[in-house]
């Protein structure tokens, strides 16, 4: 099961300036980058802690200056369920209000829609009642709008255009392991290719390699190759160490998710000694396979009889 919101979310953290200049360049030109920018992980999880409006996905919260001085909070949310959520325009609207209220500064929220319904486009919080009504709009980017040239993906320097395509194709490519090697192969091999350092490389591989998950099988063929074409054009961002550490860090993640997946599927803690054994598994395909029967089984003693743990 494919993994969207963990490389999105460190996607904002790495890229953030590059994010709104791709997709909200009239926000990113009200900025004044050159006092830099904050990021608020713990001031933005207690707001979430406090609005219980459902799951919260790649939410992040920075802090930022605007060039007339103004000093201005921009709220970001990626959503990336593949089917539409009624509550997601009140989502928006009540952490809107609320970083508001914590800081009474001016609140910017953005939303980024990664989901596969392209008419699903929600925009807006409303309500009306005895004559006192709410309008909240907010500028929202659907990712699926960005299909349309997938040149432009494929060549530009913005680090978030590869991001989006092997976002695009993850999704297109779901059950079709060989096909997404394929498209894998493609994106990897264009970081190369348009003039990213080495040091944008190794990152945006990470996180590709991150969301595009392969079999085993297909992931080896993958690395093997990708050993090859960095000899031949000379070029070693990802070196052997570093692609066995992006293995284990691919299976930490898979694991910590799973784990997630089971408490909010049955609605209680992981007992110790299942937490134990899910974390320190390095077995990725055995985890895909616990992931899936978390889905598909009515309790934990079921998942961990059919799991065999």
């Amino acid at each position: 099961m494919s993994d969207y919101d963990s490389p999105w979310k460190e996607a904002l953290e790495q890229f953030f300036p590059a994010f709104l200049a791709f997709f909200f360049p009239k926000v990113f030109v009200l900025i004044d980058w050159s006092r830099g920018y904050e990021g608020l992980d713990k001031e933005f999880q207690q707001i979430a802690r406090e609005a219980v409006v459902g799951r919260r996905h790649a939410d992040k919260l920075f802090k930022v200056w605007l060039k007339d001085g103004q000093e201005t909070w921009i709220l970001i949310h990626i959503e990336v369920q593949s089917q539409r959520d009624e509550e997601f325009p009140e989502r928006m609207y009540v952490y809107h209000y609320r970083v508001y209220d914590r800081f009474r500064r001016p609140v910017i929220s953005l939303a980024i829609l990664g989901d596969e319904d392209r008419d699903w486009r929600p925009d807006r919080y409303t309500y009306s009642l005895g004559g006192c009504s709410v309008d909240f709009v907010f500028p929202i980017a659907k990712l699926l709008d960005y299909d349309a040239d997938l040149a432009v993906l494929e060549t530009s320097t913005n680090p978030f255009a590869p991001l989006v395509l092997a976002h695009l194709k993850t999704m297109e490519t779901r059950g079709d392991p060989t096909a997404r090697r394929g498209w894998k192969w493609r994106v990897i091999k264009g970081l190369y290719e348009r003039g990213f350092s080495s040091d944008q490389v190794r990152d945006l591989f990470r996180l590709i390699d991150w969301m595009m998950d392969l079999p085993s099988q297909l992931e080896e063929q993958l690395q093997h190759d990708l050993s090859q074409f960095e000899e031949e054009k000379q070029m070693p961002y990802v070196t052997s160490i570093e692609r066995m550490a992006l293995a284990k860090g691919k299976a930490e993640g898979k694991a910590e998710s799973l784990l997630q997946i089971l408490e909010q599927r049955f609605r209680l803690s992981v007992p110790p000694d299942l937490d134990t054994v899910i974390r320190s598994t390095g077995d990725l395909t055995k985890l895909e396979r616990w992931t899936k029967l978390a889905f598909e089984t009515n309790s934990l003693e079921e998942f961990r009889r059919q799991a065999q743990l």
